[in-house]
């Protein structure tokens, strides 16, 4: 068995701006969070999905000082939309270390919620980000007509933008939020073989409107695909998009952590 490269440490730090830290157990969380910090990885925003994780995630962020939080009902969950998860979005989004309304959007894929109800949450997020003047984390899978026709409707009152996260959508709908001022975020998917359309997404995106994120523990990137995904993990994402771009490591990492910056620390 070859042995695995050691996780690359670079000097500018970087943001992860999208885990589901809320997934590991308390040792396994601890863990995870060091092992983070020994490869630079400075910040961690940890993601809100449904309505029983909404609390789980403001605990976390309040608890370490280098994570943050979303507050949102993912497409999957969609079905579980209420008035008072609504208030709930509300009320815990005042908390200050959540940043951002997500994981919304659409998925179509799994259709784990009727597509009626997926519209109807996303569209009802949407307005609670407008409300609230916070940025969105959009989770868009086999839907992307929907997802730009709703958008339309929404962005005109949006002071901010926000994220779509994992990108893995067509051409169209990246150039649309493109030009509408989203940035597009990219995972582990960017390393595996198969992935050419991410990576043709990618040399498209300009660097200003790239962010970094591992949706750990999910997706584990190339060379440790297979094992579960945490944040330490990132370097070898920063590495890919530096490859697929054609520039050094060191002039994408400061523009990432601008870009991430100013996206989720400029309302907080």
């Amino acid at each position: 068995m070859s042995k695995k490269p050691a996780i690359p440490v670079f000097n500018h730090p970087i943001i992860e701006t999208h885990c589901h830290l809320d997934y590991l157990d308390a040792q396994a969380l601890e863990q995870a969070l060091q092992a983070a910090k020994a490869v630079n990885v400075e910040r961690i925003i940890t993601i809100g999905v449904s309505p029983d994780n909404l609390d789980v995630v403001v605990n976390i962020a309040s608890q370490y000082n280098e994570v943050w939080g979303t507050q949102g009902i993912h497409p999957h969950d969609a079905k579980d939309y209420s008035a008072e998860v609504e208030q709930k979005i509300r009320t815990n989004t005042q908390q200050a270390k959540i940043l951002a309304i997500g994981e919304i959007g659409l998925d179509y894929h799994y259709d784990y919620s009727d597509r009626t109800q997926q519209r109807e949450a996303f569209e009802s997020q949407l307005q609670i980000a407008i409300d609230l003047n916070r940025p969105v984390v959009i989770h868009t899978r086999e839907a992307d007509e929907d997802t730009a026709a709703i958008l339309k409707n929404f962005i005109p009152q949006m002071k901010q933008r926000g994220v779509i996260h994992s990108f893995t959508s067509g051409q169209a709908l990246a150039e649309y939020c493109l030009g509408e001022g989203f940035c597009l975020g990219f995972n582990g998917i960017s390393t595996f073989k198969p992935a050419e359309n991410v990576r043709d997404i990618i040399a498209l995106t300009p660097i200003e409107q790239i962010l970094f994120e591992t949706d750990a523990p999910y997706l584990t990137p190339v060379p440790y695909r297979g094992q579960t995904n945490e944040p330490k993990y990132l370097p070898f994402i920063a590495e890919k998009v530096a490859t697929v771009k054609g520039i050094a490591i060191e002039e994408l990492l400061p523009q990432v952590w601008k870009n991430s910056m100013e996206l989720f620390w400029r309302a907080a």
